[in-house]
This record gives structure tokens, sequence and C-alpha cells, in this order.
């Protein structure tokens, strides 16, 4: 494998808005980011993914980009941003912004444009559609609910919104558009960006015929997704983005992909794949609920353990991938993936060594690092986020009561991961001096970094240890290259697996369980490399009990 400069990095998220607000407006913004990027790179930190910070009206929180080449009045300004990746510089810190390319915002001067004249070539830069028989197009549900088909005012035409109404798709088809987004992309990477998150991008590619689909919702809709899963040729595509703009610059690139098909993991992630990287999505898929989240299953321990080993078997054979507990678009995995009894300091730890220690980059979200929780929300008007509020209306259609929606979307809303980060035990957990925009998680008094970082025992400390084990000169080979194989598998509650190359074999094992177990090691041990108890030393026999990890060097 071709060595790259990304493979040894740990990956940072940041969601701006709810980062540090630094005057006061209840938003976060850069100056906030600037001012924690040495707490960032004490925490091992070397690549940092802005959630999107673009000129936007935010009705999807800023994924509805009306201004590419322009930063959102909310965040700051162009010379904050400049500032920003000059001070990352210095720290050796490269900085990747969200690319939102499958859709812009309807305020965007494309769209606009189209509107006003929608016979013209802007109205080529999206997919206007004639209506069927005064029905829209074709049968699609968004993905936040309703048609993906909204009348163009004055005409008899459709524009098509996979996402929000206010999100419409361009249309990639067109090769003046293309070239408008690739000069876009090249025009960051050239000011001093790293690299991309992509957004959506599967969605791309459209089957120009917007054929029906058999209904699968009482509204006689079908998914939007099931177009997407049936068209070929998306690869064509990214493969041009490609050439025309990340390979010129070695550019760093993750995507959020779905619907892959069956066998196209090493065109996308291979040698010469089309992203550097994607996230692994597999172990959050376990909670789809068939028809929403009111339908969704508890995380089982043996099948999330069964998909992270059978993901990992599978993506080690084509590249990398970038590996997650949680982000932006999802509820907190402390609360997620960790039983009641375990959502304490040594089971956060746990899951935290489980997941950092992976083969593949490792990205934290913030706040995970101190171990941010879901909040507990009293009512359906305290969220912000679009999609939670359709899937309360989901489940209340479903005939769910008022207090089982929001118990649903208590542990499935993407506005978990989005309360403020809890800074410390003061008013608004630090995070501003004025009203936040999202409210506060309740527990930031127990759960926050000013008081983490005077315990030498923290999670946050643990962190920081599990940082610079995985970057050690001893250990970033094994980390970064070596094999994964797992272990104990048919040992109840046990997550194990061993980092494996030519000159070390390291050994991470895991009791989520409320009882001790006892393993027999197969391979004697050199050294306790980490441990979340503080064990420094192993027999022959491994006692791990309830909540422990334990990172072993193996003969």
């Amino acid at each position: 494998m071709e060595r790259k400069w990304w493979h040894d990095k740990v990956a940072y998220q940041i969601y701006p808005k709810s980062f540090l607000d630094t005057n006061g407006d209840g938003i976060g913004d850069l100056r906030g980011i600037i001012s924690k990027l040495d707490y960032l790179k004490a925490l091992g930190i070397d690549i940092i993914w802005l959630s999107p910070i673009y000129k936007s009206p935010f009705v999807d929180q800023g994924y509805d980009i009306a201004d590419y080449y322009a930063i959102a009045k909310e965040f700051g300004t162009m010379e904050e941003f400049d500032e920003l990746l000059a001070e990352a510089k210095k720290r050796d810190m490269h900085i990747i912004m969200d690319l939102v390319i499958n859709h812009c915002s309807d305020k965007h001067e494309w769209f606009q444009k189209a509107l006003a004249d929608p016979e013209g070539e802007y109205a080529d830069y999206f997919y206007f559609r004639e209506g069927k028989n005064g029905n829209p197009p074709s049968n699609y549900r968004s993905y936040f609910g309703g048609s993906c088909w909204e009348p163009v005012p004055g005409t008899n035409k459709y524009y098509l919104h996979m996402f929000a109404k206010e999100q419409p798709d361009l249309n990639w088809e067109n090769p003046k558009l293309r070239q408008e987004l690739y000069n876009m992309v090249n025009w960051w990477l050239e000011k001093g960006l790293a690299g991309f998150r992509i957004d959506a991008i599967i969605n791309i590619k459209k089957n120009l015929e917007f054929p029906d689909f058999e209904p699968d919702g009482p509204d006689g809709m079908a998914g939007c997704w099931k177009m997407v899963e049936s068209v070929e040729g998306v690869g064509e595509f990214l493969e041009d983005l490609k050439k025309n703009t990340f390979q010129k610059h070695d550019a760093f690139t993750v995507a959020e992909v779905f619907n892959m098909k069956e066998g196209e993991l090493p065109q996308f992630i291979g040698e010469d794949g089309h992203f550097s990287t994607i996230f692994d999505f597999s172990a959050h898929s376990l909670s789809d609920g068939e028809h929403g989240w009111y339908d969704a299953v508890k995380v089982d321990f043996k099948k999330w353990r069964e998909t992270i080993v059978n993901s990992q078997l599978e993506v080690q054979k084509a590249g990398f991938e970038a590996n997650i507990i949680e982000n932006h678009d999802e509820p907190r995995g402390v609360s997620r993936f960790l039983p009641e009894y375990a959502r304490t300091p040594a089971g956060t730890k746990m899951l935290g060594t489980v997941s950092v220690l992976l083969r593949g980059i490792p990205f934290i979200y913030q706040g995970q690092e101190i171990g941010m929780q879901n909040a507990v929300w009293n009512s359906i008007e305290e969220y912000d986020d679009i999609s939670t509020k359709d899937q309360y209306h989901i489940a209340r259609e479903a005939g769910l009561s008022d207090k089982e929606a929001l118990e649903v979307c208590g542990r499935m809303s993407r506005d978990n991961a989005r309360t403020p980060v809890q800074w410390s035990d003061k008013e608004h957990a630090g995070f501003t001096t004025g009203t936040p925009w999202l409210k506060v998680n309740s527990n930031y008094k127990e759960i926050n970094v000013e008081s983490q970082e005077k315990d030498e025992d923290s999670v946050l400390n643990y962190y920081r240890k599990l940082t610079a084990l995985r970057k050690s000169p001893e250990y970033k080979e094994v980390f970064t290259y070596g094999t994964f194989v797992p272990e104990y598998e048919s040992t109840d509650n046990v997550m194990a697996y061993y980092r494996v190359d030519e000159e070390k074999r390291m050994l991470i094992a895991a009791n989520f369980g409320t009882e001790p177990v006892e393993l027999k090691l197969n391979y004697p041990v050199k050294k306790v490399a980490l441990s979340n108890m503080k064990k420094s030393q192993v027999g022959e026999k491994l006692q791990l009990e309830s909540c422990e990890v334990i990172v072993l060097e193996c003969m």
C-alpha cells in the first residue's frame, strides 16, 4: 500500500455552532475554534473537520449553502478563517471543511436565476421537470419527509429536492455546473485547506427518467434512496471530481457514503479510489427502524460486535475507513452503544478505546472526549432539528402517545450531538455569555472540560493517553498499518481484537458485561500498554472487571 500523509492521523469533528461562542450571541464561532487549538493539539488531534460555515439561511444547519465562497456572518469573517488556517498550520494541524455539492440553498444565485427564467441556462443547473397528470413527476419521498418535488411558481414544472424543499438538487449531468463546482473546490484547496468531508455524495447520480417505485408507506410514496440504489454510473462523476480537484492537491477526502453496491468498496477507498476514506456507519445502521425512529431497535451487543468485526475484516482488503462513535447526525455514542450500567467514566473509556484503536482513521466528535451524553428533552418545542420534528410526527401518526414519541426522539435525535460543548460548570456550561441557540445538556455540572482537566483519572485525560498511544513512535506503525484480527468472539460480552504487523502484536480486550470474565491468553504478555483501571501487569490469564478495557503488547 502506498503510504499517504493522512494514514496515521487522528481527526476531530467540530460542529461550529455548538463549539464555543466568544461574542455572546449564543452561536459558536471561528474565534472560539481558534482559541481552542492548543486544547485540540493536547488531545492529539491532527485533522479538524468543520461542519458547514458557509453563508446559509440555516434551514438544515448550513447544509443549505447560499454562497460557496463566503463565510456565514454568524461564524465570523474570511479573515478569521484565514487566521484559523494559519494558526492550525503553526501547530502542524490540518483543516478540512464540509463539501455539500449534491444540493445548494434555494437562496443561491443559481437557483434564483433558474426561478427567474425556468427555460434558461440556470434551470439546467437543477432538475426542472413537468408534472404528470397534475401530479409531481414521480412518487419520491424526501429524506426529511414529504414529496421530493416542489412546484416551480408560474409553470407546470417541479424541481427536485431529496432533502428539504429549500435544498434543490444540483444537476451533475450539466458539464458547466460541474466546472463551477470544481473551480470552487480548487479555490478552497489553493487557499490552504487540506481536504473535505463530502456530504451525501452518492445522491449526485440520478435516473433521469425518474421512474415511480412501489410505495413503501401510507403516503403512497417511496423513499428517494430507492432511485439512488437502482441507478448506475456514479463512479464516473466521482472520478471526474477527483481528477479535476483533490488529486491535484494531494487532498484528504472522507466521504459520507450510504447505498454503496455490493463489491464497490475498492472503487471508493482502494489504492486509486474515489476518496481517501469513507465513514463506517455499519454499527449506526443497527438502530435503523423500518418505518422511522419509532420502530428502531436498541443496539444489541452481539450484533454490534459482529458488525464491527465483519466491517473491519472486509475493509482491510480494500483500504482505510474512518471510524466513529458519533457525529453531528447521530445521538451520543455513550447513550447509544452502552447499556445503562456502563454509561460511566470506565464504560466511556472502554468504548473510546475499542473505537480509536481499530484499523482506520479515528474521528472524535466534539464532546466525545469528555463523555458527553444524550440530553433529556421535555417537549418537541425544545428541539431545533428538522429531522427530529419529522420523526416525532411520524411516530404520533403511527399511534404513539406524546410521551412515547418524545422518548423515541430523545434516544435518536441529532440534537443530542448538537447541544453546546460543556467547557465548565459555569452558566451555560461556559459555552456562551448569552442565550445558547440550543439548550445545554443539564448534566454539564458533572461532565465538563474544566473539571476533567484537573482530574488525572478523567475521561479527557484518558483520551489524551489513548491518542498518544496510537501515535507513539513505539506503536504508530502497528496501529496504523497492522492487520485487524478478532479474538474471543464466542465469549459473551467481550469485544476483543489484535492489531498485528511483522514487529508487534497488540491485544485490545473489553468486557461490556456486568460480571467479571476470565480469558485464557493465547500469547505471552510483554507489557500493559494502556488500561482504564490502572492495571500494570497481567498473568497467564486475563481477568476483566465489568467495563474494563486493556491494551496488551503480546509476544
